[in-house]
């Protein structure tokens, strides 16, 4: 049963970055509009963001496979990290008790950042992933 539960795990986290990426590339305005609003004002032109979301779909990929996990798990969890930061107050006060910016939508991005920091810390014990070593018994 752990196995498959490492495999679910696995497959819905790559699946996410993967329609993220889509996004990007289907929808460039939405993430351009996302990067503004919670990024920093950081603006990105239609090129780079395209890039950026073919990469997300890439990384989804090698992920939902379990290949290179070794790369592909701390750059899932620096991707997730940095979105946990951007909405920061969404996370301290989701009910908007205290400051402004905060929604409860966004806390979801907390689970998705423990449930990467769990693959990356028991990559091993996920035996179904492509990479995996398979040990003699």
């Amino acid at each position: 049963m752990q196995r498959y539960s490492f495999l679910w795990l696995r497959v819905s986290l790559g699946v996410l970055m993967i329609y993220w990426g889509i996004d990007k590339l289907i929808n460039v305005s939405h993430g351009q509009t996302v990067a503004e609003k919670f990024y920093g004002g950081v603006s990105v032109t239609t090129a780079p963001m395209q890039a950026f979301g073919v990469a997300q779909v890439i990384l989804g990929a090698l992920v939902c496979l379990g290949l290179l996990r070794r790369f592909t798990y701390p750059v899932l969890l620096g991707i997730t990290g940095t979105t946990v930061l951007a909405v920061w107050k969404s996370v301290i006060d989701p009910f908007k008790l205290m400051m402004d910016g905060g929604t409860l939508i966004f806390y979801p991005s907390v689970i998705i950042v423990a449930a990467v920091f769990v693959l990356l810390t028991c990559r091993d014990l996920d035996t179904i992933a492509m990479d995996a070593r398979r040990v003699a018994r």
